[in-house]
């Protein structure tokens, strides 16, 4: 295996500003600098993936004021120069045998506080503060969870492919026979098609048919689709590094009069949701426009998770569209946009769209049909 990096339009010049608008608003907020562990904020600064996830320490150590550096195994530093964002950062190698918490410790204030990735393993985390024990830590997405959220022209082209791959898949599952399948099938379907559109990486395919759409996170099962069922189908994942994430939800032949009208609610619910998108809004404006929708109708103790949350390098990242969250939309943020209705042992309705902000609202990136589709 080697390590890889996104197939993305990004150049040595990107990485750059990207490190150094993180080192800078690391100081911003109060921060020495920041550790940045294999993950999605390493692909995003660098370009960088190791070869895989081990336990030796690999880091980029962001410090206002001083070249970036990242620290990598010896055996892993040739994959490590082909990254993008080698060419703008300085590579620390150490071998099996010497310690690395040691040999990064001159890179950090020996009293300072960090921000450091969520995912950092924790045996590194207690290694630097065992060697440095001066030094506090503060997890990445609590110190800076907007670093990531408002994208560039090339981001939100990317963005929008992989939308478009994602709307592309529901055009073809939607002919697919569902009555007399089991869920897992559908699910490997949606899979295949995400794939033949091209994405690298799947990483959902819910579909929750019947009772199961009750439950927003059901995945898949081995139940048996049959006329009558209503089909949450939620799927989505990576296309050239940037994610796709969208939910229609489908009925097994005609729909009784009240599963039309749930899901018209929770189709109104949506579109309000997306109206409240502009520049200058909080976000927990998105989740109020869509939940009221959801409440009038009475429905409101069964819409029972946030409206939506970011989505980039990875499907799932700040801004989170939640009551509390006062964080201003600002153009270029992308989320979701997805609200539900589900009925404990009956049937859940839910319609999602990622959406970015622009200079005077919003704009989808996911455009198939939010009525009701009828499949057979």
């Amino acid at each position: 295996m080697t390590g890889t990096t996104p197939a993305a339009p990004f150049t040595a010049g990107d990485y750059r500003s990207r490190m150094t608008r993180a080192a800078r608003t690391a100081a911003d907020a109060g921060l020495a600098g920041l550790l940045v562990a294999p993950g999605p904020d390493m692909v995003w600064l660098t370009g960088y993936t190791p070869t895989a996830v081990t336990e030796r320490l690999t880091l980029l150590v962001l410090a206002p004021g001083r070249d970036p550096v990242l620290v990598v195994p010896t055996l892993e530093a040739p994959d490590a120069e082909k990254a993008a964002g080698a060419a703008v950062l300085t590579l620390r190698d150490w071998t099996d045998g010497t310690d690395p918490y040691a040999m990064t410790a001159d890179l950090l204030a020996e009293d300072g506080r960090f921000g450091i990735s969520d995912n950092a393993w924790a045996m590194h985390l207690l290694g630097l503060q065992k060697t440095l024990p001066g030094t506090s830590y503060a997890s990445l997405t609590d110190a800076l969870p907007m670093l990531r959220a408002v994208k560039d022209p090339a981001e939100l082209e990317l963005l929008a492919a992989a939308g478009a791959a994602a709307d592309a898949t529901f055009e073809e599952i939607r002919k697919v026979p569902f009555a007399g399948r089991r869920e897992s099938d559908v699910g490997h379907d949606l899979a295949d098609l995400l794939r033949r559109f091209g994405h690298e990486q799947v990483d959902f395919t819910i579909v929750g048919s019947g009772p199961n759409g009750a439950n927003p996170h059901h995945e898949v099962g081995d139940r048996v689709l049959q006329d009558g069922d209503m089909v949450v189908l939620d799927f989505g994942g990576l296309k050239d590094g940037y994610g796709s994430d969208t939910t229609r939800t489908v009925h097994v032949g005609p729909p009784t009069a009240e599963e039309r009208e749930v899901h018209d609610i929770v189709r109104a619910a949506q579109e309000a949701g997306f109206r409240a998108v502009r520049p200058g809004a909080a976000c927990q404006e998105v989740d109020r426009a869509a939940r009221a929708v959801i409440t009038d109708a009475g429905y409101g103790e069964f819409f029972i998770h946030r409206t939506g949350h970011g989505i980039g390098v990875t499907t799932h990242e700040p801004p989170y569209m939640i009551e509390g969250e006062e964080q201003p939309l600002v153009p270029g943020m992308c989320f979701s946009v997805e609200p539900g209705i589900y009925l404990p042992g009956r049937f859940g309705v839910r319609i999602e769209d990622i959406v970015t902000v622009t200079g005077d609202g919003g704009r989808r990136f996911n455009n198939t049909t939010r009525e009701m589709v009828i499949v057979s």
